[in-house]
């Protein structure tokens, strides 16, 4: 038997059919948040009885039921579809538990709509914090490998063709760069999400004297989303989550084609754990990067999930409509997709190993020294880079670096040898020489092991400063539940 849903037994009397009653209900998504809605309630009962709304006794009843829900689980028949959402499933339930007269109680001076709203952002703060931690796991693994190949040699690539020679070292620290923005990024983010709606009710706030400021400290917040109008119509919140979780994804993609790339036979510059790795049903031989593959695609299911909540919210007129229940489970995919990717990612990384000797076989071909060649030229000779990158380039064309065909490059360029300028076979040698041009780019940010060296270093003391940070953040989160269920079994006599 179908429980009875007490919100729509007063003004609605017609029957749903099943087909109807399944594409309004939001359970489905909603088991994400119904944690999250049983410590709503009961911070809402507590400020209730606070503000004499409601009296110890009738406090006391509906307290006793929830923690019961939060020790032991929620009913399964909560999750009913024949209730449009979790909000109205807990109240049937805890109504049938508790009765009506305490029961019926449990939702004056709120809505649904601040309600759900405040679900989501609790869940959804919890969700960054837990992606944040992925996102340091993933920096120190590739700050833990640079430091391994601070001298390992490779060629650095544009449009996909060899440019320059670089290191390992070099290469991983950029992507450890662009995860660290990402993790920036969500950490500004969660102050923007972790704002309270509750309070807010439909829309118009409630002429019941309650306190918004005392329920949002109860669940952990920093503060109110103050406009009630507001604070049940944003959903932004959301929409710059699964921004910053795309371009997460976007930089989670870039190093799986990486490592797809790198592993094939063409180039054999890594080798992945077979853990990360699925073979042929038919050909025997094959050991395929599916793991890499499936982050790939990944990253267009969580842009994909960005680009249909935003498509939802774009013109909806303010304030609450129902079209925002298909923008959460959007969120919540994106979300899903984002943890899960990322969450692998450092494992495949972790257990990669690294083909240093393919790496320097390649670091010095494509004529990937040219510049330092073109450089020495221009401190040598003092010509004008443009001159020397000419004569460099013409002699490439004419299929070689020797002096002679240097000079034969010089003449046509500048009308006289390089060799009648004191420009000797050694002096090309060493110009040329792969670990000589590394070790020469000292700059800051470079490859050279001096700076990379450095660079590991700040990053890490980053990356230490972002950790200690995220740990202040979960330790005020469980600070403030664990003070609300003590509360609340305080005033149901626990």
């Amino acid at each position: 038997m179908t429980p009875k849903d007490v919100v729509r037994r007063g003004r609605l009397a017609g029957e749903r059919t099943g087909e109807m009653t399944q594409f309004l209900s939001s359970m489905n998504a909603d088991r994400y948040i119904a944690d999250a809605d049983i410590l709503v309630d009961m911070a809402h009962v507590l400020m209730l009885h606070k503000q004499q709304i409601i009296d110890r006794e009738t406090a006391a009843t509906l307290l006793r039921a929830l923690l019961e829900f939060y020790d032991e689980g929620i009913p399964e028949a909560a999750f009913d579809e024949g209730f449009e959402d979790i909000h109205a499933g807990i109240e049937s339930i805890l109504i049938g538990i508790a009765g009506e007269e305490a029961g019926g109680r449990l939702h004056i001076g709120r809505s649904r709509n601040d309600e759900v709203a405040t679900c989501i952002r609790m869940r959804l703060r919890e969700d960054i914090t837990k992606q944040m931690a992925i996102l340091a796991r993933i920096r120190q693994v590739l700050l833990e490998l640079a430091a391994r190949h601070e001298a390992t040699v490779m060629p650095g690539f544009t449009h996909f063709q060899h440019a320059q020679p670089t290191t390992l070292a070099h290469h991983l620290l950029a992507h450890e760069s662009a995860f660290a923005r990402d993790y920036q990024r969500l950490s500004q983010a969660l102050g923007r999400v972790n704002r309270c709606p509750l309070g807010a009710a439909a829309f118009a706030s409630t002429g019941y004297p309650i306190n918004r400021e005392y329920t949002a400290g109860l669940l952990g917040f920093d503060g109110l989303v103050v406009n009630t109008m507001d604070a049940v119509s944003s959903r932004d919140f959301g929409l710059e989550t699964l921004a910053h979780l795309s371009l997460m994804m976007t930089h989670t993609s870039r190093l799986s084609e990486e490592m797809i790339l790198w592993s094939s036979p063409f180039i054999r510059f890594v080798s992945l754990d077979d853990a990360f790795c699925s073979t042929s049903s038919i050909m025997p031989q094959k050991k395929n990067p599916d793991t890499a593959e499936i982050m790939r695609a990944k990253a267009a299911s969580v842009l994909g999930a960005f680009v249909a909540a935003s498509a939802t919210l774009k013109a909806l007129p303010l304030s609450y409509n129902r079209d925002l229940q298909e923008l959460t489970v959007n969120l919540w995919r994106g979300v899903r997709d984002a943890k899960h990717s990322s969450g692998l990612l450092a494992g495949m990384l972790e257990t990669a190993t690294f083909n240093t000797e393919r790496m320097r076989e390649e670091a010095g071909r494509g004529y990937s020294t040219t510049t330092d060649l073109a450089d020495m030229l221009v401190r040598r000779l003092n010509l004008p880079f443009r001159t020397a990158h000419s004569i460099v380039g013409r002699a490439v064309q004419k299929g070689g670096l020797d002096l002679s065909t240097l000079d034969s490059a010089s003449v046509e360029i500048s009308g006289e040898a390089l060799s009648t300028r004191g420009i000797t076979v050694a002096d090309v040698g060493q110009a040329l020489d792969v670990e000589a041009a590394i070790a020469s780019r000292k700059a800051p940010g470079g490859p050279s092991p001096v700076a990379v060296k450095s660079a590991i270093k700040e990053q890490q003391a980053e990356l230490e400063k972002d950790r200690e940070e995220l740990e202040r953040i979960n330790e005020a989160y469980s600070r403030a539940v664990s003070a609300l269920i003590r509360d609340a079994g305080r005033l149901a006599g626990e």
